[in-house]
This record gives structure tokens, sequence and C-alpha cells, in this order.
């Protein structure tokens, strides 16, 4: 009896397997997702391999820093080219960075009352100080009526920032449209 060996044949190219179902896109990333992992490990060992000879020294920061560290932000250009309106938007400014106050021109942590930041951004100059509250006091008026008798007291009558705030951005934009 003859025992026959199976024969190794070849695939009939007639014949062909059932073709794979196409992946879906999450299925292509995640597989491209892998290899990119893959080759990105392989890359860090190979430079930790190439570069493991090769002596460092600790970097001491202080000796590379030289300029200073703490320096303030850099001041808003002046938006407004008038200059009572320009004195408005400082003191807006003035007031939205060092703080707002109550019942005194400055109070003990630098924070100022509406008339205090005007007067600090007035420079000195008492005749641009003053157009820049009459200004700031119309705006007042515009908007709260002609009961209000003063910045100071419109200052004093709110308990936050808000509302005085807006107000002195108001009345730069009012200084700018009168031309002042």
């Amino acid at each position: 009896m003859s025992t026959r060996l199976p024969s190794l044949a070849r695939p009939d190219p007639t014949t062909t397997a059932p073709a794979a179902p196409p992946l879906s896109l999450e299925e292509r990333l995640a597989l491209v997702n892998a290899a990119m992992t893959a080759r990105l490990d392989e890359a860090a060992v190979a430079y930790e391999v190439n570069t493991a000879h090769i002596d460092t020294k600790p970097v001491d920061l202080a000796a590379i820093v030289t300029g200073p560290i703490d320096t303030p932000p850099a001041a808003a250009p002046d938006l407004y080219p008038t200059p009572v309106a320009a004195v408005l938007q400082r003191a807006h400014q003035r007031l939205v960075s060092g703080g707002w106050c109550t019942n005194t021109l400055v109070d003990a942590n630098g924070a100022r009352c509406m008339l205090g930041a005007i007067r600090s951004e007035a420079g000195g100059d008492r005749r641009l100080e003053s157009d820049a509250a009459t200004v700031l006091l119309d705006a007042i008026r515009r908007q709260f009526g002609d009961d209000v008798d003063s910045v100071p007291s419109f200052n004093d009558a709110h308990g936050n920032d808000r509302v005085p705030l807006r107000m002195v951005d108001q009345a730069a934009g009012l200084a700018d449209a009168r031309g002042l």
C-alpha cells in the first residue's frame, strides 16, 4: 500500500479569499497612531543611546538671566488724541490696574477714587484736571440725571468699581467726541 503524501498545491488563482471589510477612519487613525508611537519610542531610545556619552553640567539660570524679572506691564497707548480724553483714558486704566476706592483720593493700598485717578494722570495741570472732572460729571449726569452733585459723591455712592470705571471710560469717549 502506498501512502501518498499530500501535495502542497498552490491555491487556485481563480478562487480568492473573501476580502476583509474596509477599515473605518477611526480604525485607520488608531493604526497610524500605534505605528507613530512605536517610531517615536525607537527614536527616543536611539537619542538616549547616541547622547549617553556626552558629559553635561547643570546650567545656573541666575548667571544667564541678567534683566529685571518683575517688570510692570507696558502702559497702554493713548487711544484718544485730545488731552482731556487721553487723561480720562489713562485714569480709567489706572483704576483698572491700581484699584478703585471710596471716601479718599488714595487709600493705603494705592487704590484711587475717580477724581484721584484723574488728578494723578493730569500730572499737576489743574486746568486739565478740572476739564476732565467736568466732562466726567457731564457723562455721569447724562446717565444718572442732574441729581448727582459731584464726582466724589457719585464715586462714594457705589459699593464696587463696576459703574465708576464704566463712567470714566464713557467720559473719555465723550471728551473725544467734543474734541477736548
